[in-house]
């Protein structure tokens, strides 16, 4: 049986599990194209304010199912570009999302579900995670978007060693490189993800949206061309009914009731 995506509700936090615990919970492309459906959900209900995405039981996603993706070569090659188009359709909707996505990481997060880690906001990990990407020892080439995160965020010597080798990198190591946000005990990633969770949805959901927003736009704007934009969003959330609200807060000393989007 293929992987699956589960989803739960939970408060004003949506969690996406990635569930087949036999195969450290391999992707599939049913369970791609069940996340990329379970984001536009997300993206357009006012009572969702974050996304926490992890892996059901001891691992977080050991990437592709080699067995799946040995019996696919008997096939034609555009099976395989199909389901690569659900799962990069997936890393998409994740980096757009205009809503926090904070990924629990627990256990081995492995080849594409290190991409789908680097696409996160967030990223919590148990202290005994591990991520390796070592495509090159199964005679494949990286996706899930690792080579666009990795080429912004790290040094290009750096990238190449952690796409080449097949050594595993703590998350203490993560967590130095800026890949990694928290470091919590065992077990503790989702409980760690969700208070996170709760505290950016405690604020105004059009300014994180903007912050996110900005800082995807950053990567590759000019500087003139983000000066521009975030003005426009500056603008656009004073005059937003959260904006008021907020500072009006601030100077009354008082927790603030922030509205929707």
């Amino acid at each position: 049986m293929p992987s699956q995506m589960l989803t739960e509700q939970q408060g004003s936090t949506l969690v996406l599990t990635l569930s087949d615990p036999a195969s450290r919970n391999s992707l599939s492309p049913q369970a791609s194209a069940a996340g990329l459906e379970a984001l536009e959900r997300a993206g357009a209900d006012p009572e969702v304010r974050c996304v926490v995405l992890r892996g059901d039981g001891e691992h977080f996603c050991g990437g592709g199912n080699l067995p799946r993706l040995l019996g696919v070569r008997d096939g034609e090659p555009a099976a395989q570009a199909e389901s690569m188009r659900l799962l990069h359709g997936f890393v998409e909707a994740l980096v757009a999302l205009p809503k926090p996505v904070i990924a629990a990481v627990e256990g081995f997060a492995a080849g594409a579900g290190v991409g789908l880690v680097l696409a996160c906001d967030l990223v919590v990990a148990a202290e005994d995670a591990k991520f390796v990407l070592s495509y090159g020892r199964v005679g494949l080439s990286p996706d899930a978007g690792a080579t666009w995160q990795l080429a912004r965020r790290v040094p290009r010597a750096q990238a190449l060693r952690m796409l080449w080798l097949p050594s595993p990198q703590p998350a203490a190591q993560w967590q130095q490189w800026g890949l990694v946000n928290e470091v919590v005990d065992r077990g503790h990633a989702l409980p760690r993800a969700l208070a996170l969770a709760d505290e950016l949805a405690a604020m105004a959901p059009n300014a994180v949206g903007s912050a996110k927003q900005l800082m995807n736009d950053a990567v590759t704007a000019p500087l003139r061309e983000q000066l521009d934009r975030e003005r426009d969003h500056f603008v656009r959330n004073l005059f937003h009914a959260n904006g008021g609200e907020g500072i009006r807060a601030f100077l009354d000393k008082r927790k603030p009731r922030f509205g929707g989007m």
